[in-house]
């Protein structure tokens, strides 16, 4: 494995992992108060035409960095929406 390959692997690990940490949050206080979630859209979308862009498909540092996490990110907006219907 060369040494921009080991590389990929940093985005492929610290973007997933900072969406959990979000996640995480939004799960455990069950509100989503200062979350915004325009903000985790465009992230999602910016991540899955990242990895179209790339043309990286069977990457796995691809799979996790852009399309994993845009899965991830897709998850906190749903959260986001159901969190404000339950405080209004």
């Amino acid at each position: 494995m060369s040494l921009i390959e080991l590389i990929g692997y940093i985005p492929a690990i610290i973007f997933p992992v900072a969406t959990l940490m979000q996640l995480w949050h939004l799960l455990k206080t069950k509100t989503s108060e200062g979350v915004p979630p325009l903000t985790w859209l465009a992230f999602a979308v910016g991540n899955i035409s990242l990895y179209i862009y790339a043309e990286k498909y069977t990457e796995l540092q691809s799979i996790l960095g852009q399309l994993a996490t845009a899965a991830l990110q897709v998850y906190v907006v749903v959260l986001i929406y159901r969190y404000r219907k339950k405080t209004t």
